[in-house]
């Protein structure tokens, strides 16, 4: 177990300057020549506005950053995006929108009366786009889980415009994690007010683009409404799980309770995590849906509590599906941990906090799809590969226990990744995951999900980011390609940050391109080839 008693780490939560143009990279080792493109991430830059502080991880103001690789050579950028939170933060010289974690007080230079109305209006949804990037037709959108996506240009960075998802489709939000199938079909899930006020969680699409080049979200859809557990308060959604023919919600005990969400914040300097609470007895739900049809299946599968953030991958294998998660288990919800007072303490105490968390467990399910009422009280799963299995109980629910792919204590792997074009909603064997000790992310990590197998690079006092898988445009075999990172150093030599490049094989080091600036913390992002 490697220890962190430096700190280094708390540079990842500290607010940094966008470029005015890209920076030249130094590389060491071979840049593949056959590397060509930009990865894009997302992730927060802007830690305070003046005097007050933000206080949450996610409450940061939205940064994208930009590696290009050309003929071996690399440049590095980063911009703000310009959301309505950024630019009014800027022009006001205070936090304006209520972020994540943090209540933004009214304006002090209103009267009484303007602020009694404004209370009227209720919540101003936040727009920070800093959790992912991706792709809708031609065009990039940074994102957060609101209504509202921020449209970017991947070339200069440039922020284009905001679009709000509520004008297109029925969902009061979107996460940060959806599915572009190869065709360019984009699947995301959001909590919406289904028939006679109870919650639900609608399932939409954006087709790709046409020949009419006409905006694909001016085409949004839902395709299928998942039922809620509770019909007032709506669980947590972070991301789904998708086949060629299914469509996996997991619907958890993180529970939004929307009498809160709904009252005016104002009254009582409320934020999004004081909307949050658990539901200590009703374990994990889950749900399938016919994906062309549009039709749920009506097949109750529970499992005991865990919070889930990221489906590994899901695929479908002679009447079963397989459904890989980062799990963490218990109903307790993970984000109570991450306020930047935890993440920013000394190691120690950042120890100490860890030990209170729910603990991390990456596990395989597996869900019967036909079943049959004789088989009661017997384990329905037959596949010869795995320990999960899926029980029918005599109330006709299915109780599923996991199988184990990965497990250590305090030691997460998480922000897991695949080779995502070839291999999404596919039976596959490898994924790559960011190493969390502790939450602090210290190791990149690859797995075989089929022996249990693990690969790792770490280096001392460095501090990685999701990893992310690129395809060699030849490849014959799953893990033919390089898996990329940005990296923090602070305290090893002169340079602070650097883009690591690794052979997907065996997480040997390629190459790397080190820049002279600090880089904070990322989330998710893409590889856009050239």
């Amino acid at each position: 177990r490697v220890e962190h008693p430096a700190g280094g780490y708390k540079k990842l939560f500290e607010t940094v300057e966008e470029l005015s143009s890209p920076v030249t990279a130094h590389v060491t080792g071979r840049i593949p020549t056959w590397l060509r493109g930009s990865l894009l991430r997302c992730g927060p830059g802007l830690f305070e506005v003046g005097a007050e502080p933000f206080y949450h991880l996610f409450d940061g103001q939205a940064l994208l950053h930009k590696f290009d690789f050309k003929e071996g050579h690399v440049t590095y950028h980063r911009r703000f995006v310009r959301t309505d939170a950024y630019v009014r933060a800027m022009t006001e010289k205070r936090i304006v929108i209520t972020e994540f974690g943090t209540y933004a007080y009214p304006d002090p230079c209103k009267n009484i009366f303007s602020r009694f109305f404004s209370y009227f209006k209720g919540v101003e949804v936040t727009d920070n786009a800093l959790v992912n990037v991706y792709p809708v037709g031609e065009d990039y959108y940074a994102c957060t889980e609101t209504n509202f996506i921020t449209r970017i240009n991947p070339d200069t960075l440039e922020t284009i415009k905001q679009v709000d998802l509520c004008k297109y489709v029925s969902v009061n939000g979107a996460t940060a994690h959806p599915h572009i199938e190869n065709d360019g079909t984009v699947y995301n899930i959001g909590n919406c007010f289904g028939k006679n006020f109870a919650l639900a969680y609608n399932i939409i699409r954006i087709p790709p683009l046409q020949a009419d080049k006409e905006d694909p979200i001016n085409k949004s859809e839902v395709v299928v409404q998942f039922p809620c557990s509770d019909r007032f308060k709506p669980s947590y959604v972070h991301s789904f799980g998708l086949t060629s023919n299914y469509i996996v919600f997991v619907e958890t005990p993180v529970k939004i309770n929307l009498l809160k969400f709904l009252s005016s914040w104002s009254l009582w300097g409320a934020n999004y995590m004081d909307c949050f609470e658990s539901n200590e007895t009703m374990g994990v739900w889950l749900h399938v849906a016919e994906k062309k049809k549009g039709r749920l299946l009506n097949i109750k599968y529970r499992t005991s509590a865990f919070n889930l953030f990221h489906h590994i991958n899901t695929y479908e294998d002679n009447g079963f599906l397989i459904v890989d998660l980062c799990t963490w288990k218990g109903f307790e919800f993970v984000y109570n941990y991450l306020y930047l007072a935890n993440l920013r303490a000394n190691w120690d105490e950042v120890k100490r906090q860890a030990e209170k968390a729910p603990q991390p467990e990456a596990r395989r399910y597996v869900l019967p799809l036909n079943i049959d009422k004789a088989d009661t009280g017997k384990n329905l799963v037959t596949l010869p590969y795995t320990t999960a299995t899926a029980t029918l109980r005599s109330d006709e629910t299915i109780w599923l226990e996991p199988e184990v792919i990965f497990s250590g204590p305090r030691h997460a792997f998480e922000f897991p990744q695949i080779n995502y074009k070839k291999y999404c909603g596919k039976p596959y064997t490898y994924t790559y995951g960011l190493g969390l000790n502790h939450f602090v992310p210290d190791r990149l990590c690859k797995l075989n999900v089929k022996t249990k197998e693990t690969w790792v690079w770490q280096e001392p006092d460095s501090y990685p980011s999701e990893p992310i898988f690129v395809s060699h445009p030849d490849a014959l075999e799953e893990d033919d390609g390089v898996v990329l990172s940005i990296v923090i150093s602070p305290g090893v030599g002169p340079k602070p940050a650097y883009l690591l490049i690794l052979n997907a094989k065996d997480m040997s080091e390629v190459a790397r391109a080190e820049v002279e600036v600090n880089i904070p913390v990322t989330f998710h992002g893409l590889f856009k080839r050239a």
